[in-house]
């Protein structure tokens, strides 16, 4: 939903981010004086000792001097709770007495059944955690008790008890005054369709409470007691509330722990959930009675970035791994992925942990296998690939496999691998073994072409010189991206327009990745100039801008000519990612080509390669820029180093003196 413009402003008005921030932090009495809104501490999001975390309780901004932090309240909440924007929004109106604006009719109307059927479900649940202290639970407790949860555990995790008969919950809620059309809806109680009393839909159960993102009591999950009941686990039907394939089991707990760097673990039950979360593994979840879903799996990368699902050692917990697989790829993205840990034999997280203790449970995680590693098992364990055809039928499937991802970056990376993959089982001219084993002898064969019955290596053809620099190998790719950064460090007012680009943007040079997350951050500040100054220091721009390798581009010479900057970013982007996927499309025909090279073949490949020239400029001109040097001198690999080392240090430096406390 959108808000109105004034509503941000009245919240960050009536909230003190002070007491936000006290919550997390302990201020360091000496260096604030709070009278003055001036506050010290320790930073909540790096381990530190000393107090370097400064919020200004007036103006409502934090920074770290350490870390480099920063933000308002709004953005606070969301770091250290791993929120999402309107959830954020949503707890600390709340906090501020705050009603959230109005929306439609027909959704307030909804929102109120929800809070009514959330109401109904915590008495439900009153109910049930007091039956736990009955004689009717003592076999519960004695289970309970054997699978190690103590009287403190059972209390953290709220387990509950269903006693075994048919109308105990539905008379208790009567007499709280809920209608039996509320408990029905809220999938507490069923009514027979025929006519009849209703009557209560967990009987005889262990109970687990399953909370929402928010905390809401959504949902039961129930262990029976009784060994021959129909159903060992049963869970509450779909609700207003209550969404089984959008819902994880501990996900409010998990997705703070996650925030704070913790492993976020998906394991299959409520046991092992608990056990996992008792044993340190804190950021652990369990989808609800089905195999894990699509949202469930978007619900967890917003949680983490590279979530790792521990399934059981079984049969059964191989077959889910390599399901997860096709419903996982469509649905990757280039930094989001799933990591997969098979347990033992037999065993689940709950019986490892017991077994062996906490230190192997983080073996297996830490050995979890990315998923290009079960692709290639599933679609080779067990198949003799001894002659051409059958290779080639498991390339197609391959293909087709890699080709369901949509992100076209990580499609080309999974392709590159599998390539890898191929080319180490079946070696390089004499195919696989007969059995199909994979080989481990292989070595790359160079390329070139057959003559005369022999293999003749070609010569890498000579470099041509263009009006671009001439540059070392792989150095027109770095000065590109390092011209890129330069004008949009320097021209910081165009920074909001190419947000997006930034965030997709693929730094493959290490030392500008750092000037890359702070454009980020500037971009997103209301007044991104003075942010990015603020980060990076003044000084270090105008080096940036007399640095002899950029000066003479136009963008950056004339830097503040806004339209200038814009043209030059949007052609130069253009450029890059037409250079990058030529090299790409070059890659991905040599091995397509695999052995069948022939001197046509290699003389097209050498055309394609000198047609990426005009792709390796960005055009001079008044509206573009150039990295043609007045001279056309080459640069060097120390010069090209040294500009290396000068973007890297952008993104590193510390507010220029007079900015800190």
């Amino acid at each position: 939903m959108s808000l109105p413009p004034t509503f941000l402003d009245d919240l960050k008005t009536r909230l003190s981010l002070a007491q936000v921030v006290g919550r997390k932090v302990i201020w360091d009495r000496k260096k604030s004086n709070p009278a003055k809104g001036d506050l010290w501490a320790p930073c909540p999001f790096h381990q530190e000792k000393t107090a370097s975390f400064h919020v200004d309780d007036r103006k409502g901004f934090y920074y770290c001097f350490g870390c480099h932090a920063k933000g308002d309240a709004v953005s606070f909440v969301r770091e250290t709770e791993n929120m999402g924007f309107m959830e954020a929004i949503e707890l600390l109106a709340r906090e501020a007495g705050m009603e959230m604006p109005a929306r439609d009719p027909a959704a307030a109307q909804k929102a109120d059944e929800r809070t009514r059927l959330a109401e109904v479900m915590e008495a439900a649940l009153r109910f049930y955690r007091l039956q736990l202290k009955t004689g009717a639970a003592a076999d519960a407790r004695d289970y309970l008790a054997k699978r190690g949860l103590s009287s403190e555990a059972q209390d953290r995790w709220e387990i509950a008890f269903a006693p075994d008969s048919r109308t105990a919950l539905a008379q208790h809620l009567q007499g709280q005054g809920v209608s039996t059309e509320l408990a029905d809806q809220a999938g507490l109680v069923i009514v027979p369709e025929g006519g009849g009393a209703p009557y209560d839909r967990f009987r005889g159960r262990i109970l687990f409470p399953i909370r929402d993102g928010r905390g809401r009591l959504i949902a039961f999950g129930g262990r029976a007691m009784d060994p021959n009941a129909r159903a060992k686990y049963l869970n509450s039907p779909e609700t207003l509330l209550f969404d089984k394939g959008r819902s994880l089991y501990n996900q409010q707990r998990a997705r703070e722990a996650a925030g704070k760097g913790h492993p976020l673990v998906v394991a299959e039950g409520y046991m092992d959930v608990i056990a996992l979360a008792e044993a340190g593994f804190e950021a652990a979840v369990a989808p609800l009675g089905t195999a894990v879903t699509a949202d469930q799996l978007q619900l967890l990368w917003r949680f983490s970035d590279e979530p790792v699902l521990a399934l059981d050692g079984d049969a059964a917990g191989q077959r889910a791994a390599l399901r997860v697989i096709d419903l996982a790829l469509p649905l990757l993205q280039s930094g989001k992925s799933l990591r997969i840990a098979l347990m033992p034999e037999g065993q689940d997280p709950d019986d490892l942990i017991k077994a062996k203790g906490r230190e192997a449970m983080a073996e297996v995680i830490e050995g979890a296998r990315p998923l290009i590693d079960l692709l290639w098992q599933r679609e080779t364990e067990g198949k003799v690939l001894d002659s051409p055809e059958r290779r080639a039928s498991l390339d197609k499937r391959l293909r087709e496999v890699i080709g369901t991802i949509q992100d076209k970056a990580l499609r080309r990376h999974y392709g590159e691998e599998i390539g890898r993959l191929r080319r180490e089982a079946f070696g390089g001219g004499g195919g696989a073994p007969r059995d199909g084993a994979p080989r481990r002898d292989w070595q790359p064969r160079p390329r070139g072409q057959w003559k005369d019955g022999k293999w003749l290596p070609s010569q890498p053809p000579a470099r041509s010189e263009t009006r671009l620099t001439v540059l070392p190998e792989g150095s027109e790719d770095r000065v590109l991206e390092a011209a890129l950064l330069g004008i949009l460090a320097l021209n910081p007012g165009v920074l909001p327009e190419f947000l997006s680009e930034l965030e997709m943007f693929e730094c493959r040079h290490a030392p500008h990745e750092p000037l890359r997350r702070a454009l980020l951050a500037a971009a997103e500040a209301p007044e991104p100039g003075v942010a990015l100054g603020a980060s990076i220091g003044t000084e270090a721009l105008e080096n940036l801008r007399n640095d002899r390798h950029l000066a003479v581009i136009p963008a950056i010479r004339r830097a503040g000519d806004a339209e200038l900057a814009r043209l030059s970013v949007a052609e130069g982007l253009a450029g890059l990612k037409a250079r990058r996927g030529h090299q790409a499309a070059l890659a991905e025909a040599m091995e397509d080509i695999g052995e069948v090279e022939d001197e046509w073949l290699t003389r097209r490949l050498e055309e394609a390669a000198a047609a990426l020239d005009p792709t390796r400029r960005l055009e001079a001109g008044d509206k573009r820029a150039t990295l043609t040097a007045p001279n056309g001198a080459a640069i060097d690999r120390e010069e090209s180093a040294a500009l290396d080392a000068l973007i890297g240090q952008l993104g590193q430096m510390k507010p220029p003196k007079g900015r800190q406390r």
